[in-house]
Parts: C-alpha cells; structure tokens; sequence
C-alpha cells in the first residue's frame, strides 16, 4: 500500500515515539493492521500524533509472563513503529483506523512523560534492512509456504483468494501471513524478531506444523 510518508532509513523516524501495548498484534513493514481505539488515553494518542505532525504508533506486546503490575505491563523489547494511513470517526467517540508498519524498532527506554499513554526512546538500526522493500525475499520457501497454507486452511475448513495469494510478492505473503497467524503473543514476538524474511517465514511453518500435529494427536476441533 503506498503511503504518503517517505521513510529511507532510521534518520527519517523520530527516536521518541508513543506505544500501543497490545498482546497478540502483529505489526510489520508494508504491512496493514486494523486499530479500533476506543480508550481516551489512546485517543489522545492518535490525536498528539497529528498534532505533532508524524501520524506515527509504536506497536509493542506487553510481556505478560513478566509482568506484575497490571496496570503497566512489561514492555517486549522490540515493537514495529506504523503510520496512520486511513481514519474514521465512528461517531460514538471511537477511531477506526489502519497502521501501516513502516520499521522495526528496540526499545532503549521508557520515558518518564505527563501523557496518560507510554512513550519509548527506539533504536531502529539493528533493523535497517526493515527500509527496503522486498528484503530477502528470493530465498523465502514459497513451496513450503504455501504447502503450510494449503493444509492449515484444509484442517480448519477455510477458504481464501487463492487469484490473490498466487500474485503476492513474497515479503507481502509472508507478512500478511504472519500478522493474521491465531498464535500465541511469544510466537508472534518470534516471528517479529526474526533476523530476516526467510527466517520469518521457516517460524511462521514450524509453529504451524506443531499446531496441526497437536490437533491431529488430540483431536481438537477446527478454528471457528
């Protein structure tokens, strides 16, 4: 999806960004994630993000497993950085928006802010290649992707554009895949830290393959 913002390397992004802790979302470059924001605090987040002219959105996983104050969770240590590039009022006090993930990021610190939402200092040069499209994309295992996909979509009894699928690049196939996996945030945040595409994707298989092989050997019904 092409974006009015243009974003060649680390020097183009702010080193101060605001977070969305969210467990389970999965945000990575070109990719597009679908925010519904209701809360005020993160209303005013999306608004201070205008405001000031970036229309930027760290997104983060709390870690949970570390975590003993609810309120404020533990933070993973690397997040994806989105820009707001479609909103919608919903008129009942609600945005309907979309990210799209532009890089990358690990957290050096928290900032200690008057806003009600998190804000982090970001290093995003360990993941400088996340600024060019299509990265590593000629050695991700098409074949194998797609064998995952055709017996993950047969077991659960789902369908998809198939048209569609066959004409996605590969950094576009991998990533949508990964983004709209129904996994666990700590296989999430693997297929996030992964160091590359073709990694991404031989994670995105491997979890795949033990989820349907513990499904065949319990007998656990479909995803609905």
């Amino acid at each position: 999806m092409p974006i009015n913002g243009e974003y060649r390397g680390p020097g183009e992004l702010p080193q101060v960004i605001p977070v969305f802790p969210l467990p389970g979302a999965l945000l990575l470059p070109r990719g597009q994630m679908p925010l519904n924001i209701f809360e005020p605090r993160y209303l005013a987040m999306v608004d201070d993000s205008f405001r000031d002219g970036h229309r930027l959105i760290g997104m983060i996983q709390p870690d949970v497993t570390h975590s003993p104050d609810e309120e404020k969770p533990v933070l993973f240590r690397v997040g994806c950085v989105g820009r707001i590039t479609q909103l919608a009022e919903s008129g009942d006090g609600r945005y309907i928006l979309e990210l799209t993930g532009i890089a990358r990021f690990k957290v050096l610190e928290e900032m200690s802010v008057l806003t009600a939402y998190r804000q982090c200092k970001v290093d995003y040069f360990p993941y400088i290649d996340d600024f060019t499209a299509r990265k590593g994309e000629d050695a991700v295992n098409r074949e194998a992707l797609l064998e995952m996909l055709t017996e993950f979509l047969k077991a659960n009894n789902l369908k998809v554009d198939w048209e569609g699928i066959e004409s996605a690049p590969n950094e576009a196939l991998v990533n949508a895949l990964a983004m709209m996996s129904p996994y666990g945030p700590p296989e999430k945040q693997a297929m996030l830290e992964a160091p590359d595409l073709k990694t991404r994707a031989e994670i995105l298989i491997a979890v795949t393959e033990m989820d349907l092989a513990k499904k065949r050997t319990s007998g656990d019904p479909p995803l609905q």
